[in-house]
């Protein structure tokens, strides 16, 4: 089974750089995933496909199941993430069409179902570096990325922000706006998945006194979902099968 899995979001709705086997039911102690599995092959590996949103983007990103996404792919051998993500920029040196490799985030939901450690035991995993190192490095190395870090803050919606909250933002530190990272992040965390987010810029947020639109949006990312299959083409072949880093022991010291 494949130990690299890919969640895409908004407009990724499958990738034509794979050629697909197969698809996979999960059933999980969380309920249903977004979507069936979908095993893609490429460079002669076998890669997991999820999309975040649902095979026909149905699912808001308040309502998306994170907890039975992440088990369903851990429950098949994945050890790492690549996460894809649409987002609305917070600076001016943000620009719509260019690729950010998060580094940070602020998480600002409300009501989401946040950790599998719910009953059972107490644990606090560590967050103060939330993605992995050992992929950040390898993923760092790629022209396409215009960004190498950028603090992504993620909010419940599915409404985008008032301005008041757009400046908000911008005062907190954010660089980008999304509403699918968290809990996801945390989650693959507390999973000991090695958890990567590459995010597509497709707007200005309001601060810049522009009404986000979501029809534009979507046509950005019809651009940036090109930029994405190359980073990926880019990426993938470099991933080693044997993990040095962190995300591996993230649960070691994490309880009592």
């Amino acid at each position: 089974m494949p130990h690299i899995a890919i969640i895409g979001g908004s407009g990724v709705g499958s990738l034509d750089i794979f050629e697909q086997k197969s698809e996979i039911e999960v059933q999980t102690p969380y309920g249903q995933p977004s979507d069936k599995i979908k095993i893609l092959k490429f460079g002669g590996e076998e890669i997991a496909f999820l999309p975040r949103h649902g095979g026909k983007h149905t699912i808001p990103p308040h309502l998306v199941n994170y907890r039975a996404n992440i088990y369903a792919l851990k429950s098949l051998g994945v050890d790492t993430i690549i996460s894809l993500s649409a987002v609305g920029s917070l600076k001016e040196e943000y620009k719509p069409k260019n690729i950010v490799l998060t580094d940070q985030f602020i998480d600002m939901t409300k009501s989401r179902k946040n950790t599998f450690y719910e009953s059972d035991k107490v644990i606090h995993i560590s967050a103060a570096d939330p993605f992995c190192q050992q992929l950040r490095t390898i993923a760092s190395a790629i022209p396409l990325i215009a960004h190498k870090k950028g603090t992504y803050v993620c909010v419940e919606g599915p409404r985008f922000s008032t301005r008041a909250e757009s400046k908000l933002w911008r005062i907190m530190g954010a660089d980008i706006i999304g509403m699918t990272l968290c809990p996801e992040a945390a989650l693959a965390r507390e999973q000991e998945l090695c958890y990567l987010n590459i995010a597509a810029v497709t707007d200005y947020d309001v601060w810049a006194e522009k009404p986000v639109n979501n029809k534009e949006v979507v046509e950005t990312m019809k651009h940036n979902i090109e930029k994405m299959k190359n980073i990926l083409k880019e990426l993938l072949p470099n991933i080693p099968k044997e993990r040095t880093c962190e995300c591996r022991s993230a649960l070691k010291d994490a309880g009592f």
